[in-house]
C-alpha cells in the first residue's frame, strides 16, 4: 500500500478495462478517477490535478496522441503513461513526441503497471539535491522547471526525461547500463527487445545536441548502455 495517497486519472472508453484497473490500483492505495474520453479526461485532469494519468491512445473522440498534447499544455510534469493495441515503433515514438513518459501495450499485465507507478513516485517522494539548471553543450537545462532552452526556443522535458538526465549527471563521464537505468528509473528488469531508454536518449538528443545523429554530450557505450558529457 502507498503511505500518501496518490490520486491516478485514467483516461479510458473500454468498461472492463476501466473497472480492472479501478480494483487494481485502489486495492493498492491510490484513489481513482476516471473518464471515458478525451475531452472530459482533460476537463477532468483540469480539475482534480492527478498525480499521474493513464491514457488511452483510441478514444470515442479524439486520439490519445491529440489529448496527450492538450494535456501537457498546462501541466509539463504530471506523469503520463499511454495505454494502447498499437505496438508498432513508430505508434510508440509517436506517443513519446506527444508527451507521454511511458508507452504500454496492451494486453497488459497489472503487476506491472502497479510497478511503473510505485517507480513514479519513488522518484518523486525521493529526497535529492538537484542543480536547478546545467548546461550541456548549447542547451540550458533546468531540471527544476523541467525545460530545455537551446537556440532560443524552449521546450519541456517530461518526468522520465528529468529521471534519465539526473542518474547520467549523478555519473557524468562514466558509462550507466541499460539495464540499470531500467531499473532506477523505470523500477522494471530489463528485456533484450525493451527499447523504451533507447527512446527516450533519442528524444533527450533531439532537445539538447546540435546534430542528434552524431550526439557530443548523451553518448553511446556500445555493449553496456549511455554516458554524459558535459
Amino acid at each position: 500500500m502507498t503511505d500518501d495517497k496518490k490520486k491516478i486519472l485514467i483516461i479510458e472508453d473500454e468498461p472492463q478495462i476501466v473497472l480492472g484497473l479501478t480494483d487494481a490500483l485502489t486495492f493498492e492505495g491510490f484513489e481513482v478517477v476516471s473518464a471515458d474520453a478525451g475531452k472530459p479526461g482533460v476537463e477532468l485532469a483540469r480539475r482534480t490535478k492527478p498525480d499521474a494519468i493513464l491514457l488511452d491512445l483510441m478514444l470515442p473522440d479524439e486520439n490519445g496522441f491529440v489529448v496527450c498534447e492538450q494535456l501537457r499544455e498546462f501541466d509539463r510534469t504530471v506523469p503520463i503513461i499511454m495505454l494502447t493495441a498499437r505496438s508498432s515503433e513508430a505508434d510508440k515514438i509517436r506517443g513519446l513526441d506527444s508527451g507521454a513518459d511511458d508507452y504500454v501495450t496492451k494486453p497488459f499485465g497489472i503487476g506491472e503497471l502497479i510497478a511503473r507507478m510505485r517507480a513514479i513516485f519513488r522518484r518523486t517522494e525521493r529526497p535529492i539535491e538537484i542543480p536547478e539548471s546545467l548546461q550541456v553543450g548549447k542547451a540550458d537545462v533546468s531540471l527544476t522547471a523541467h525545460t530545455v532552452t537551446r537556440r532560443g526556443r524552449t521546450e519541456p522535458l517530461s518526468f522520465y526525461e528529468v529521471g534519465l538526465l539526473r542518474l547520467l549527471l549523478e555519473r557524468v563521464g562514466q558509462p550507466v547500463a541499460r539495464g540499470e537505468i531500467l531499473k532506477k528509473i523505470w523500477g522494471l528488469e530489463g528485456a533484450p527487445t525493451n527499447r523504451t531508454v533507447d527512446n527516450f536518449i533519442v528524444k533527450l538528443r533531439k532537445k539538447i545536441e546540435r546534430t542528434p545523429d552524431k550526439p557530443e554530450h548523451i553518448l553511446t557505450v556500445y555493449g553496456c548502455g549511455y554516458k554524459l558529457v558535459l
